[in-house]
């Protein structure tokens, strides 16, 4: 299975992005609006700038209360692990285990077209193994 199967059955398409000078303050509202874990940071919703998660947000406000005022640059990752739309689910999910990274924007020709997320994952490999199942219980009980 690809990534853009995964991002196909997802309910909504749409990229949430923040901009790296918007405040944590507006990113805490963003993540609770959209109800999301994670935005990506662009200045232009296309190109990947960093990514920002809410575990950003806890492990800063745990060293500073006063972080909801600084700007999304200073906690972000800059150094983003994106996916392609035709690579395959097995491919993130190792990707995903391996850097210990819950979100992955999905980038086709350096332009941000997606997000897949560890719930997307699961969410898919869930409906794999019940669609494996009921093919074997069919199978069986059969006459």
């Amino acid at each position: 299975m690809k990534i853009n199967d995964v991002i196909k059955a997802k309910p909504s398409h749409d990229v949430v992005t923040i901009g790296p000078d918007a405040t944590v303050r507006e990113l805490v509202a963003l993540l609770a609006e959209h109800n999301v874990g994670a935005l990506v940071v662009s200045d232009d919703g296309e190109q990947v700038t960093g990514i920002v998660s809410e575990r950003d947000v806890v492990r800063r406000l745990h060293a500073d209360a006063g972080v909801l005022d600084t700007a999304v640059r200073e906690i972000m990752t800059a150094e983003v692990r994106t996916c392609a739309g035709d690579d395959g689910l097995t491919d993130l999910m190792q990707l995903m285990t391996e850097h210990r990274i819950r979100h992955v924007p999905v980038v086709a020709d350096g332009r941000l077209t997606g997000i897949i997320s560890i719930g997307d994952v699961v969410k898919n490999r869930i409906g794999e193994l019940e669609f494996e199942r009921d093919q074997l219980d069919s199978y069986v009980h059969q006459t």
